[in-house]
């Protein structure tokens, strides 16, 4: 089955494989597990390919801890019924049997059939997506919004946005258009994650070693209280660019309700802010937000960024 057939489905998936390391995959093995199914995920290769992979490690991690089971560097050889209806996975050195395997490796944009190469309208060869320059293909007149644009993040608010500018420049006499980089997307896995700008690993190829990394790991106020949470696995960070008066390239937060918190933060990406400028910002106390503010230890320090403490 599929990520949609999961919520249409009426009968209890039972012990469940989920096939893919995407944010739909960890998404709904986060939900599974949490509803006390036997979930265990099949990863490729790595946790959310395009995402920061420390952020995504953590997110792995915080997964198995609490009863997600993984299968690493594998994928399915072979797939078959059993007398009892359910389904036998065989891969590489292992097997197992499920009552559910939800596959969550992607999905290929269907554009062969447009008729684009009849237009003359160039895609890219990998993906098959349309080439576009500001939603504008190399055909003038024609142009493309939405997830079937090569090189951006598939969200729906950003082809709506997108959309819309290119509605009003071409119909409105406006000229503003789309920012794709300072968009603010989260992942609702069980530590939900939330970020907005450059990963450590996309900043490090813009500015090499004049990147600079604030972080810190915490744990909020409210999980003090109940036993059966971990310390300090929240964690959020700050990327800065040092021979540009430390503006923040990307912000991270790994948090319960981090996406509230980001929504919030990103106007100041879009401001062009300086990590001065987050330390000028007075947090609300005792809140996970208010952390963003707080930070002071360097990545390249190497101390321990542990906090201790509300």
């Amino acid at each position: 089955i599929t990520s949609d057939d999961i919520f249409w489905n009426t009968e209890d998936p039972g012990k469940t494989l989920v096939v893919g390391a995407s944010y739909i995959a960890l998404e709904c093995a986060g939900f599974l597990n949490a509803m006390r199914k036997d979930v265990t995920v099949m990863v490729r290769s790595i946790f959310l390919r395009g995402f920061d992979q420390d952020m995504a490690n953590r997110i792995g991690a915080y997964m198995e801890k609490t009863g997600t089971k993984f299968i690493r560097e594998r994928v399915p050889k072979k797939l078959s019924k059993t007398d009892d209806g359910r389904i036998k996975v065989e891969w590489e050195d292992g097997s197992d049997v499920f009552d559910t395997v939800l596959a969550a490796i992607g999905r290929k944009p269907d554009t062969k059939a447009l008729g684009l190469d009849k237009a003359g309208i160039k895609v890219s060869p990998k993906s098959g997506k349309i080439l576009t320059i500001q939603e504008q293909t190399n055909i003038p007149h024609i142009y493309a919004i939405g997830d079937v644009q090569e090189g951006h993040l598939e969200l729906t608010p950003i082809a709506i946005e997108s959309g819309k500018l290119l509605g009003e420049r071409l119909y409105g006499g406006k000229t503003l258009q789309m920012d794709y980089k300072n968009v603010c997307t989260t992942i609702f896995t069980p530590l939900e994650y939330s970020c907005c700008g450059l990963s450590e690993e996309e900043a490090k190829q813009l500015a090499g070693d004049a990147v600079e990394v604030y972080h810190t790991a915490f744990t909020p106020l409210e999980w003090t209280v109940p036993s059966n949470r971990e310390f300090n696995v929240c964690y959020c960070k700050v990327i800065v660019d040092t021979e540009d008066d430390e503006r923040v390239l990307g912000f991270h937060i790994l948090s319960p309700n981090a996406g509230e918190i980001a929504q919030g933060f990103g106007i100041g990406m879009k401001l062009g802010m300086t990590f001065s400028d987050l330390n000028r910002l007075v947090g609300i106390h005792p809140t996970v937000a208010e952390e963003l503010t707080l930070l002071t230890i360097k990545k390249s320090s190497g101390k321990d960024a542990v906090k201790s403490g509300c």
